[in-house]
């Protein structure tokens, strides 16, 4: 899993049928210090996310995986929003900030 940031959405009205209702996000990836880093990807998002919020991406056969067992051609999918992050006793992200 990585760390990214939401600052965009995707709208495509065509595209694979396993993926019709997939809303799809752009992400920028975050490295360990929190500063963002110049990769962006685009994913499908399972969970709700939002502009701005901090997210959980799993990437590769693990993204193409439903809980119904039907394999969706995705290579990467927001798996979850961050509430924390810490790294050695310092926080580095914390969402209710980002809500003020």
């Amino acid at each position: 899993m990585q760390i990214a940031k939401v600052c965009g959405t995707v709208v495509s009205t065509q595209k694979e049928p396993s993926l019709q209702g997939v809303k799809f996000l752009l992400l920028q990836f975050v490295d360990v210090e929190g500063n963002l880093l110049a990769d962006y990807e685009v994913a499908a998002d399972s969970v709700g996310a939002g502009l701005d919020e901090w997210v959980l991406v799993s990437r590769g056969s693990a993204a193409r995986q439903t809980p119904g067992g039907e394999s969706r051609p995705l290579d990467a999918l927001v798996i979850g929003i961050i509430d924390t992050v810490s790294v050695e006793n310092l926080m580095l992200y914390r969402k209710r900030d980002q809500d003020r």
